[in-house]
């Protein structure tokens, strides 16, 4: 999730109806937080590593180093809807989703899905779909995935509460592209990883069917 988009959507009122969501759940792994060592090693893991209450950090992958930035308030848990943290534990990365307007199919060994222009994610906790796909405009907040700026152009879904999501505890985390200040600095997010276009890209390239993301404090 990035800042300045809930407002406008909670004003999108419908009776429209959730469109299927696509984001299978990877057999064998849940969503849930495991918040002790790791339970995977090698190259199937990416790992992001910062200190408390920090918003950059390092993303680990394979044998390379990434710059990172994280939510507003750090690595948190547990994770709740709006606190502005990125949720700690290791997950699934469920689906890749881009778009096909701007960019080509990214290179990587996970589903790939093309972003629509009706595309969006609710974050309301009391709807029913909470932490899913819907389509826009949507009849509670909902996060706008067609964007004006590049940050979805391409992007990982990271599987945190969503076997099945709970409540207010967390909603739209991402693996995505960043947003930068003028000085080209990449900015914090609302609650997801965020790196450079490049970087992500290259990530993805190497990514597959089970491959987890951990992301703790060092």
């Amino acid at each position: 999730m990035d800042d300045g988009d809930t407002i406008l959507n909670s004003m999108l009122i419908t009776r429209r109806h959730v469109i299927t969501f696509s984001v299978g759940v990877i057999a064998g792994v849940s969503g849930a937080p495991a918040l002790g060592k790791s339970r995977t090693s090698g190259s199937s893991i990416i790992k992001v590593r910062a200190t408390k209450g920090a918003t950059s950090g390092a993303l680990h992958f394979k044998t390379r180093e990434y710059q990172c930035v994280l939510g507003r308030s750090g690595i948190v848990h547990p994770k709740h809807e709006g606190d502005g943290g990125t949720p700690a534990g290791t997950f699934p990365l469920r689906e890749v989703r881009y778009r096909a307007d701007r960019v080509p199919q990214p290179k990587t060994g996970l589903p790939t899905i093309k972003t629509n222009p009706t595309d969006g994610w609710c974050d309301e906790p009391a709807d029913p779909a909470y932490n899913r796909l819907v389509r826009m405009p949507y009849r509670s907040d909902a996060e706008i995935m067609w964007r004006e700026d590049n940050v979805y152009d391409v992007l990982a879904v990271i599987g945190t509460n969503d076997a099945p999501p709970v409540p207010g505890a967390g909603s739209a985390i991402f693996l995505h592209v960043a947003r930068t200040g003028p000085d080209g600095a990449l900015k914090p997010t609302a609650g997801c990883v965020a790196m450079k276009e490049d970087d992500l890209l290259a990530v993805l390239a190497g990514c597959k069917l089970g491959t987890l993301i951990d992301i703790r404090t060092t």
